[in-house]
């Protein structure tokens, strides 16, 4: 079904201030490489659900550069609310790394080219970000940690010549696409293609949102998928806990918290 936008909506302006050489920035002068980078780039600043994207549309602006992008009031609520929480902390720090990775380019232009950038929304008092040669809104690389992970869902492909890997596809987090050796591969038992599995990996964490970078998960182990009560699972644990320990933690509560994420 065609998407079209309806009476609820709003938008946000990007609005680019500078020169080319000693012309000053305006409309006639804006490359289409320019707007081809500002297009990709929106189109990962808006915070939306996996599943969809919504419709924005574009256009462009006298006042230097005003770049001009209607969507759904929601999303423009959003993306305000996050202009101020950037504005408060002088910080992208809690971004998710895409929307991170798009106010980092604003920032690396805005010192490049001397340009003055500013993002403001339709929301009455909205909230204004400038991102100038003399602001800093780079993501801290202190910030992500090595990390352990257990994934479930149904995986969709397995190889690839040059960098092997599992795509698993996950109810909450879209698609993942893990590195696997080849070897581990190539010694898989049966085939795994299109059935429901929970893939163990490690990967990098941000310690402030909590975000996952996809792009950094590598396969440790393939998990058998469990969706029900499994009473010989729960007796193995059971063992572990008294083996191990026994008189240290509160055997019953173990058990529940391990019940919780089955």
């Amino acid at each position: 079904m065609e998407k079209t936008l309806n009476n609820k909506t709003g938008y946000f302006e990007i609005i680019i201030k500078g020169k080319i050489g000693d012309i000053e920035l305006t409309p006639q002068v804006f490359d289409i490489k320019e707007i081809k980078s500002l297009l990709e780039d929106v189109e990962k600043l808006i915070p939306y659900e996996i599943k969809e994207r919504p419709l924005i549309t574009y256009e462009i602006e006298k006042g230097s550069v005003i770049n001009k992008f209607k969507t759904g009031l929601q999303y423009v609520a959003m993306l305000n609310g996050l202009l101020g929480i950037i504005n408060d902390n002088k910080s992208i720090d809690f971004l998710d790394k895409s929307s991170a990775t798009v106010i980092e380019n604003f920032q690396n232009k805005a010192i490049q080219k001397d340009f003055k950038i500013e993002i403001k929304t339709s929301i009455e008092n909205s909230n204004i970000l400038q991102i100038t040669n003399e602001t800093r809104f780079y993501k801290s690389e202190e910030t992500w940690i090595d990390s352990e992970f257990y994934f479930y869902g149904n995986i969709t492909n397995v190889g690839g010549k040059e960098k092997p890997n599992i795509h698993l596809t996950t109810k909450d987090l879209g698609t993942l696409i893990v590195k696997t050796p080849k070897e581990i591969l190539k010694n898989f038992e049966e085939n795994v293609i299109y059935k429901d599995f929970g893939v163990r990996a490690t990967g990098k964490q941000n310690l402030i949102s909590g975000e996952i970078d996809k792009s950094s998960l590598v396969f440790l182990d393939i998990i058998e998928y469990r969706p029900k009560y499994d009473p010989d699972y729960i007796k193995k644990l059971r063992d572990i806990a008294k083996k191990t320990w026994i008189g240290k933690v509160d055997a019953d509560k173990f058990l529940n918290e391990q019940r919780g994420r089955l």
